[in-house]
């Protein structure tokens, strides 16, 4: 019989070692796999799960405030461009205005204001010979009043002999109406270059009172060397029977004088203006309120 020897363990109880190898085995191998496999699921090279951003998350919903909401996070309802305003014009403080000086006595001003405004005659009845058949010899000369007005307003004018310097042949003029030089030769074609202009024209006297003067008035009227001057033959033709309302020499520089001898002829003759010619009359003599008023042709 054996003894047993004294190195020997104690007598081993439950599952053999043999049983607890294989249950730790496949205990490990349990723990490899699993980490396999949350490898595979969770490993580096797995991509991410997406987190939500700025751009997909939903807005959060503002949260209640007492004070006013900017009007920037509204949408504005369609209005007009605003109109561009002009800045205020700075205002000049009011200029004292002066009176209106009187004219001084001998002026053509102060005599267009004793001129009555009235409202212009009908033409009715109006004809050229009622002022006389041509041109007369009214201040016993000799000579016939275009003569007489060639003779004044020309310069080296030539007379026909034989005719005690009556009867202008040829002279040179400068044309009040427009300062132009023209030559006047008498003869069919050429006389016609210089013409004489009545001022005042007898059409527009009929129209301003001459229709109650007797004959004897109108044919001095009409041969009167106040009324009469020489001028281009163009511009008379131009001018007709127009008065200062509707025409005015082309010249500015004898506009004043032009129009106080006008309102000579009418004040010597007591006939009236209509209230567009007096106005035009004014306001050409309100630039040289000194004018003089003719008194003699």
């Amino acid at each position: 019989m054996r003894v047993r020897s004294e190195r020997a363990g104690p007598a081993r109880t439950g599952p053999s070692r043999r049983s607890r190898r294989a249950l730790l085995s496949a205990v490990c191998a349990l723990a490899v796999l699993l980490g396999v496999g949350f490898g595979v699921l969770g490993g580096e090279d797995a991509a991410p799960a997406p987190v939500p951003t700025a751009s997909t998350q939903l807005p959060a919903s503002p949260a209640p405030s007492s004070s006013v909401p900017s009007s920037a996070g509204t949408t504005p309802e369609a209005t007009q461009p605003p109109v561009a305003t002009q800045p205020p014009v700075a205002t000049q403080p009011p200029v004292a205005t002066q009176s209106p000086v009187a004219a001084a006595p001998g002026t053509a001003l102060a005599a267009l204001a004793q001129l009555p405004v009235r409202g212009r005659a009908p033409q009715t009845g109006y004809e050229r010979d009622q002022y006389g058949e041509g041109w007369v010899d009214t201040d016993r000369n000799g000579c016939d009043t275009r003569n007489d007005v060639l003779a004044r307003d020309l310069t080296a004018e030539q007379f026909r002999p034989g005719t005690r310097d009556c009867v202008v042949t040829s002279g040179v003029l400068v044309d009040p109406y427009s300062g132009a030089t023209i030559l006047f030769q008498r003869g069919q074609g050429t006389s016609e270059a210089v013409q004489i202009d009545h001022v005042v024209a007898l059409s527009n006297s009929w129209q301003t009172g001459a229709q109650g003067w007797d004959a004897a008035t109108r044919v001095a009227f009409a041969n009167d060397p106040l009324n009469l001057l020489a001028v281009d033959g163009g511009l008379n033709s131009q001018k007709r029977d127009g008065d200062a309302a509707t025409w005015l020499p082309p010249d500015r520089g004898y506009r004043c004088a032009y129009v106080a001898r006008q309102v000579a002829v009418k004040a010597a003759y007591g006939l009236w203006t209509t209230q567009a010619e007096h106005d035009a009359m004014a306001t050409v003599l309100g630039t040289c309120p000194q004018e003089p008023l003719p008194t003699a042709g």
